[in-house]
């Protein structure tokens, strides 16, 4: 599949880019993109939510009622879970919810989120560019420049840029990330990625020597 590579003002630059079919191509795991997504959002989590059981409130031990005859449920002391106040049942404890994945299902599920992102055609190549200053106003017009604006928008750099990344901190809608730090819940929640040229040889890069090494 090969794309034109575009400038900052949305204009073809004549160069092309041929996208690599066992990075763009193949036929994607579902499966795995589950996983993969599962385990990112799971490592998200901070696991703090906690409440107290019966035995971990303070209150009177006094049984409250006799046993039987009461016309209702049966319980012991204030702190019940029958009662108002009480301590709670099978109440969340703190935990962690992180998961392990091996290195080939996390590749694996890259290559299926770039290669959904391929058929839907939601990917545009641009060449390379700096931003003189921090400057919303001059991202936003980049956006248009593109025809991308009003869609969710993952921009990836080869590199950090602190310009272009304070430049589209403010817009809702838009995320800049490092090609290498990449992985498929980014990908998939994104409309369209914007990839620059040399942060797609990144991509090449970095996925295809981590196949070849496993």
């Amino acid at each position: 599949m090969e794309l034109s590579v575009l400038n900052i003002k949305g204009q073809e630059t004549g160069r092309k880019v041929t996208l690599d079919e066992s990075i763009f191509g193949i036929e994607p795991n579902d499966h795995v993109l589950y996983l993969d997504v599962k385990q990112y959002l799971g490592n998200q989590r901070q696991g703090t939510a906690k409440a107290k059981e019966r035995s971990e409130h303070k209150g009177s031990t006094r049984k409250l009622g006799r046993q039987k005859g009461g016309g209702g449920a049966r319980h012991g002391d204030i702190n019940s879970p029958l009662m108002r106040g009480g301590g709670r049942v099978f109440g969340p404890k703190p935990r962690d919810y992180r998961t392990k994945l091996n290195k080939k299902t996390k590749i694996l599920a890259r290559k299926s989120a770039l290669s959904y992102k391929a058929q839907e055609e939601a990917i545009v190549v641009i060449e390379d560019f700096i931003l003189d200053a921090p400057k919303t106003k001059d991202f936003v017009n980049i956006t248009k420049n593109l025809k991308v604006d009003g869609k969710k928008i993952l921009l990836l750099l080869p590199s950090l840029n602190k310009n272009v990344y304070l430049s589209a901190r403010n817009l809702p809608r838009t995320e800049v990330m490092i090609a290498s730090t990449l992985n498929a819940y980014k990908v998939l929640n994104a409309d369209v990625l914007v990839i620059t040229e040399d942060s797609l040889k990144s991509i090449n890069e970095t996925l295809i020597k981590n196949n070849e090494e496993n």
